[in-house]
């Protein structure tokens, strides 16, 4: 069993009220019908910060004053007085979200302004991280994104707000760059984020950074180039942002769950150095137990992979993609 002193003063922040307000009603717990000079010395408060948080915690029911001087203080109890505070907490919650919704049908209805508003420039780390963030914790139905290098900050960052949208029931589709997926602690990563809910595939080469949320916005790079800018368009409703998802759809189509694009990205690269070897069709089938069928579309793969025409071709293209 727990006791008092087990508890975060900052337990009740989920129905508005802070730390201090927190201390205090724990301070009372341990001393019932406690003065205020008493309490002060007790919860390490002056006396004005003392009067504040009793005010706030009195108006929220969850202290009474007695009658008497000096005046003493006492804590309702929890059981009743929070459950009963939550459950006002969550009825009010609940009207906010119904005036969202009404605000959103609103918003959905009015005009379209001109040609300039359907995109905004976000210039900034700072200013582009918090809009990432902030495009997911809007999602109410999907969140689309396409993961590829180079990232702010040089290295892939942990994503909570997915995590959070998961758990709302946000469903999340996301197409992976399948030479950064190589890594193992990037493996790692999107493992948590598949076990979480999100549905993960992977392309060879995707060099189309993007995250779509719900279908009506959109955020991508200013510029698709090697180099991270820091630099976001915002792309609201509009021909240009269904072009988006159309682009998504396709690419998603195209994708393979990431365990199985791991696994075929590995046996390309053996080929790919059997070839570069110098070995015949036989000896690669011999070396990796494959089937002539399964050699013939393999290699018809790579080539359309990597834009060759000929073998030849296929293993310069590769070695320059750093593949052999």
């Amino acid at each position: 069993m727990g006791s008092v002193d087990d508890v975060d003063a900052d337990f009740l922040e989920p129905v508005g009220l802070g730390r201090t307000e927190g201390a205090v009603y724990l301070g009372l717990l341990r001393l019932p019908r406690a003065d205020a000079a008493r309490l002060a010395a007790a919860v390490d408060l002056p006396a004005g910060r003392l009067s504040r948080a009793l005010a706030n915690l009195a108006a929220a029911g969850l202290v009474t004053k007695l009658a008497g001087r000096p005046a003493r203080y006492v804590a309702a109890p929890p059981q009743v007085a929070l459950d009963a505070l939550a459950v006002r907490r969550a009825g009010e919650l609940d009207r906010l979200r119904a005036v969202t919704r009404r605000l959103a049908t609103e918003y959905e209805r009015a005009p379209g302004g001109e040609p300039g508003d359907l995109v905004e420039l976000i210039e900034g780390g700072p200013a582009v991280r918090h809009h990432i963030a902030q495009l997911q914790s809007a999602a109410r139905e999907e969140v689309l994104l396409i993961d590829c290098p180079p990232y702010l900050g040089g290295a892939p960052e942990h994503n909570a707000a997915e995590f959070q949208a998961l758990r709302r029931g946000v469903a999340y589709r996301t197409i992976y760059h399948l030479p950064s997926v190589d890594d193992p602690a990037r493996l790692a990563q999107i493992a948590d984020y598949a076990a979480a809910g999100e549905d993960a595939r992977a392309l060879p080469d995707v060099r189309m950074k993007m995250m779509i949320a719900d279908r009506r916005t959109a955020l991508i790079p200013l510029s698709f180039e090697a180099s991270e800018t820091g630099v976001r368009i915002l792309v609201h409703r509009s021909p240009l942002l269904d072009a988006l998802v159309a682009c998504f759809d396709l690419l998603w189509e195209k994708a393979a769950p990431v365990g199985t694009a791991l696994r075929g990205a590995h046996r390309d690269r053996e080929v790919l150095a059997l070839l570069a070897a110098g070995l015949k069709d036989a000896a690669i089938m011999r070396s990796l137990g494959m089937t002539q069928r399964t050699m013939t579309r393999r290699m018809a793969a790579l080539l359309a992979e990597l834009d060759a025409a000929t073998r030849f071709q296929a293993g310069m293209n590769a070695a320059r993609r750093g593949l052999v």
